[in-house]
């Protein structure tokens, strides 16, 4: 699960080409003569030496050195050299932004719901040093210390609090984080709440109050519409009162409204005829169409 920067090794391919070219030229000189059995000896552990000094740190890596387990100062990127024998590089500190997952398992909310919380830490290393002389495993400090944090927000806030508000919490748990890494230099950048699990049965409540609370609402609206609705009929009904021939017309609209459709039959009771007046209008309408054919006979 934890993996730490990786440590000290004496094989590196720019370490073995100096001792690969060195041992050569030890060789070449001996068979030559210009050197005696003493002096290749002596060039042998030469190029074991410079080779043995030659270290690599990639781009984003600082190597701290130790010289005779006391820590000396930080080298690279790049290639550095160190004393063979005294001088040891300890570790290589990877300083990119780094991602670690963490949970809270079973942990009881302010209002004792359990819940099940995954979340994710980004965190780099801004100073070396104290990373290396200050806490021992920090990869593993910091995935504890960030789960021990998830625990006690959550122990702080209630489960509606849990669910509406991720970000706040999140900013909130990124800051007590970032407190107790910095002492380690490390800085805790950003946290993200992934999930939040509760219980099945709590789940299945919840649904059932939030579809209530719907239909609460729903019947809340149609009710409202509803009184909206008599509210308008009743100012209409007082316009028509005192006013019959506007009664009429409108109901001459809705019979025309009503047969506008094709092969559309309406049956009006006798009454709704005598109080329009539909009967007296429908003999004109007649004694006009008549008079327009003997018209049109001439």
């Amino acid at each position: 699960m934890f993996t730490d920067s990786r440590s000290d090794y004496l094989i590196n391919p720019v370490s073995i080409a100096v001792f690969v070219v060195l041992a050569v030229v030890d060789v070449v000189l001996s068979i030559l003569e210009v050197l005696n059995v003493y002096g290749g000896l002596a060039g042998m552990v030469i190029a074991v030496a410079v080779a043995a000094s030659i270290r690599i740190a990639n781009h984003w890596e600082k190597a701290v050195v130790l010289r005779m387990g006391k820590y000396i100062g930080l080298k690279g990127p790049g290639i550095f050299l160190i004393i063979p024998v005294l001088d040891r590089v300890y570790k290589y500190v990877d300083q990119r932004v780094r991602v670690t997952d963490f949970k809270a398992e079973e942990t009881l909310t302010s209002d004792t719901v359990p819940v099940n919380v995954d979340a994710v830490v980004y965190w780099m290393v801004w100073d070396a040093e104290k990373a290396a002389l200050e806490v021992r495993e920090y990869i593993k400090a910091v995935s504890y210390i960030a789960q021990t944090a998830l625990r006690d927000t959550i122990g702080k806030h209630d489960l509606a609090d849990l669910l509406q508000n991720r970000e706040k919490i999140a900013e909130a748990l990124q800051t007590t984080l970032d407190e107790h890494t910095n002492p380690w230099g490390i800085t805790c950048q950003t946290v993200g709440i992934k999930d939040i699990v509760i219980p099945s049965a709590l789940a299945d409540a919840m649904s059932k109050q939030a579809q209530a609370e719907r239909e609460r609402q729903a019947r809340i609206i149609l009710g409202t519409a509803e009184t909206e609705i008599s509210e308008k009929f009743a100012q209409a009904s007082l316009n028509y009162h005192n006013n019959p021939v506007a009664l009429q017309l409108r109901g001459m609209n809705m019979l025309f409204e009503g047969l506008k459709e094709k092969g559309s039959l309406i049956i009006v009771p006798s009454s709704a005829l005598e109080s329009m007046n539909l009967g007296a209008i429908g003999g004109l309408t007649a004694l006009a169409k008549s008079e327009d054919k003997k018209k049109d006979g001439k």
